[in-house]
Protein backbone atom coordinates (compact mmCIF):
# COMPACT_ATOMS: atom_id res chain seq x y z
CA UNK A 1 0.00 0.00 0.00
CA UNK A 2 2.03 3.44 -1.29
CA UNK A 3 2.20 6.26 1.90
CA UNK A 4 0.36 9.02 2.00
CA UNK A 5 2.64 12.23 1.81
CA UNK A 6 2.60 14.98 4.37
CA UNK A 7 1.20 18.44 3.23
CA UNK A 8 4.46 20.27 3.79
CA UNK A 9 6.30 17.32 1.36
CA UNK A 10 4.11 18.33 -1.57
CA UNK A 11 5.66 21.02 -3.83
CA UNK A 12 4.05 24.43 -3.93
CA UNK A 13 2.24 25.52 -7.23
CA UNK A 14 4.06 29.37 -8.34
CA UNK A 15 2.91 32.10 -7.05
CA UNK A 16 2.62 35.88 -8.11
CA UNK A 17 4.97 36.85 -6.35
CA UNK A 18 7.35 34.21 -7.74
CA UNK A 19 6.71 35.74 -11.69
CA UNK A 20 7.66 39.28 -12.47
CA UNK A 21 4.74 41.02 -14.40
CA UNK A 22 4.60 40.88 -18.00
CA UNK A 23 2.17 42.99 -20.61
CA UNK A 24 1.05 39.65 -21.71
CA UNK A 25 -0.18 38.45 -18.20
CA UNK A 26 -1.13 41.95 -17.80
CA UNK A 27 -3.18 41.48 -20.99
CA UNK A 28 -4.78 38.39 -19.76
CA UNK A 29 -5.71 39.63 -16.74
CA UNK A 30 -7.70 42.82 -18.59
CA UNK A 31 -9.21 40.32 -21.04
CA UNK A 32 -10.76 39.09 -18.13
CA UNK A 33 -11.91 42.32 -16.43
CA UNK A 34 -12.98 43.62 -19.74
CA UNK A 35 -15.24 40.57 -19.94
CA UNK A 36 -16.50 41.06 -16.43
CA UNK A 37 -17.26 44.81 -17.20
CA UNK A 38 -19.30 44.39 -20.53
CA UNK A 39 -21.56 41.78 -18.65
CA UNK A 40 -22.30 44.27 -16.19
CA UNK A 41 -22.40 46.83 -18.88
CA UNK A 42 -25.02 44.85 -20.55
CA UNK A 43 -27.55 46.04 -18.05
CA UNK A 44 -26.85 49.75 -19.72
CA UNK A 45 -27.73 48.38 -22.90
CA UNK A 46 -30.97 46.92 -21.57
CA UNK A 47 -32.07 50.01 -20.09
CA UNK A 48 -31.13 51.83 -23.50
CA UNK A 49 -33.18 49.77 -25.13
CA UNK A 50 -36.19 49.42 -22.62
CA UNK A 51 -36.45 53.58 -22.19
CA UNK A 52 -36.27 53.78 -26.25
CA UNK A 53 -39.51 51.36 -26.14
CA UNK A 54 -41.05 52.82 -23.13
CA UNK A 55 -41.61 55.93 -24.62
CA UNK A 56 -40.40 59.79 -24.65
CA UNK A 57 -40.08 60.00 -21.06
CA UNK A 58 -38.31 57.33 -20.02
CA UNK A 59 -35.77 57.35 -23.02
CA UNK A 60 -35.47 61.39 -21.91
CA UNK A 61 -34.61 59.80 -17.92
CA UNK A 62 -32.07 57.99 -19.97
CA UNK A 63 -30.38 60.41 -22.14
CA UNK A 64 -29.79 62.62 -19.03
CA UNK A 65 -27.90 60.33 -17.15
CA UNK A 66 -26.18 59.09 -20.19
CA UNK A 67 -24.69 62.96 -21.32
CA UNK A 68 -23.69 63.36 -17.93
CA UNK A 69 -20.82 63.84 -17.04
CA UNK A 70 -20.25 60.84 -14.89
CA UNK A 71 -22.28 59.11 -17.77
CA UNK A 72 -20.09 60.05 -20.49
CA UNK A 73 -17.00 58.37 -18.45
CA UNK A 74 -18.95 55.15 -18.05
CA UNK A 75 -20.10 55.35 -21.76
CA UNK A 76 -16.34 55.88 -22.57
CA UNK A 77 -14.75 52.62 -20.48
CA UNK A 78 -17.63 50.57 -21.99
CA UNK A 79 -16.78 51.37 -25.43
CA UNK A 80 -13.26 50.98 -24.66
CA UNK A 81 -13.96 47.35 -22.87
CA UNK A 82 -16.19 46.29 -26.04
CA UNK A 83 -13.08 47.04 -28.60
CA UNK A 84 -10.20 46.29 -25.57
CA UNK A 85 -12.05 42.84 -25.38
CA UNK A 86 -13.10 42.26 -29.38
CA UNK A 87 -8.87 42.49 -30.22
CA UNK A 88 -8.28 40.35 -27.39
CA UNK A 89 -10.77 37.64 -28.91
CA UNK A 90 -8.85 38.33 -32.37
CA UNK A 91 -5.50 37.98 -30.66
CA UNK A 92 -6.66 34.55 -29.61
CA UNK A 93 -7.90 33.63 -33.02
CA UNK A 94 -4.75 33.95 -34.61
CA UNK A 95 -3.17 31.72 -31.30
CA UNK A 96 -6.14 29.46 -32.35
CA UNK A 97 -4.61 29.52 -35.97
CA UNK A 98 -0.86 28.43 -34.70
CA UNK A 99 0.64 31.71 -35.09
CA UNK A 100 2.21 34.41 -32.90
CA UNK A 101 4.16 32.25 -29.85
CA UNK A 102 6.85 33.64 -30.61
CA UNK A 103 8.33 35.80 -28.04
CA UNK A 104 8.12 38.40 -30.14
CA UNK A 105 4.96 37.89 -31.69
CA UNK A 106 3.41 37.54 -28.25
CA UNK A 107 4.66 41.10 -26.98
CA UNK A 108 3.61 42.57 -29.99
CA UNK A 109 0.22 41.42 -30.48
CA UNK A 110 -0.26 42.20 -26.33
CA UNK A 111 0.89 45.58 -27.71
CA UNK A 112 -1.29 46.09 -30.57
CA UNK A 113 -4.48 44.88 -28.04
CA UNK A 114 -3.68 47.98 -26.02
CA UNK A 115 -2.77 50.65 -28.27
CA UNK A 116 -5.21 49.58 -31.02
CA UNK A 117 -8.17 49.53 -28.31
CA UNK A 118 -7.08 52.90 -27.05
CA UNK A 119 -7.10 54.17 -30.34
CA UNK A 120 -9.85 52.83 -31.99
CA UNK A 121 -11.94 53.94 -28.97
CA UNK A 122 -10.60 57.40 -29.13
CA UNK A 123 -11.70 57.07 -32.85
CA UNK A 124 -14.95 56.01 -32.60
CA UNK A 125 -15.74 58.77 -30.36
CA UNK A 126 -14.08 61.47 -31.95
CA UNK A 127 -16.12 60.46 -35.66
CA UNK A 128 -19.20 59.60 -33.55
CA UNK A 129 -19.23 62.97 -31.90
CA UNK A 130 -18.67 64.49 -35.43
CA UNK A 131 -21.07 63.01 -36.94
CA UNK A 132 -23.64 63.62 -34.10
CA UNK A 133 -23.23 67.65 -34.16
CA UNK A 134 -20.17 67.93 -31.57
CA UNK A 135 -19.41 66.64 -27.99
CA UNK A 136 -21.74 68.91 -25.91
Amino acid sequence: MAEAKSPAARPLSPHLTIYRPMLTMMMSIAHRITGAALYAGSILLAWWLLAAASGPNAYAAFQSVASSFIGRIVLFGYTWALIHHMLGGVRHLIWDTGRGFGAAEREWLARANLVGSIALTIILWVVGGYLMGGLR
